[in-house]
């Protein structure tokens, strides 16, 4: 397990406002870590999947404004397999596996409930495996799972 200071903590706060801001530009906000030890940190937070730098793509900016979270009920020896199968199409953004009332939780992104309907019935449903499914359209999100900031309890002292 990798043991965040508070320095960490405030380099990674900060590259969750901007992926793109620049180890001398965090440095200076963070105004008592040098760039050249925020770079080092940045780095060996990357080598340890503390944290991972990427683009985050907006659906509704590509025209695909509806969301739509989608519960799987299914045959219980194909959960891994069906779990494999949602995340091989390119509509489903998340893939989970869970322990409860449902065996799978996806995420589709959709232009209209038209297509996330169809979607569901005519792909989800024809899975073999799959018993059950519940829809619920998305109206807003408050907090997306990349706004997630690690909480100042997991600091080491």
């Amino acid at each position: 397990m990798y043991e965040i200071d508070k320095i960490d903590l405030k380099i990674v706060n900060l590259l969750l406002e901007d992926g793109r801001k620049s180890a001398s530009e965090i440095a200076r906000q963070i105004g008592e870590v040098s760039e050249r030890a925020v770079r080092y940190r940045i780095e060996r937070m990357i080598e340890e999947d503390v944290i991972r730098l990427s683009a985050v793509v907006r659906p509704e900016a590509l025209g695909l404004p509806i969301r739509a979270d989608v519960w799987l009920e299914v045959e219980s020896d194909r959960i891994r397999e069906v779990a494999q199968k949602m995340a091989e199409y390119e509509n489903v953004t998340y893939v989970a596996c869970s322990i409860g009332e449902n065996d799978i939780s996806i995420q589709v992104v959709a232009k209209d409930t038209d297509e996330v309907y169809r979607f569901v019935t005519e792909t989800v449903r024809k899975v073999p495996g799959v018993r059950r499914t519940t829809t619920s359209i998305v109206p807003l999100i408050i907090k997306d799972v990349y706004q997630w900031r690690a909480p100042e309890t997991v600091v080491k002292k």
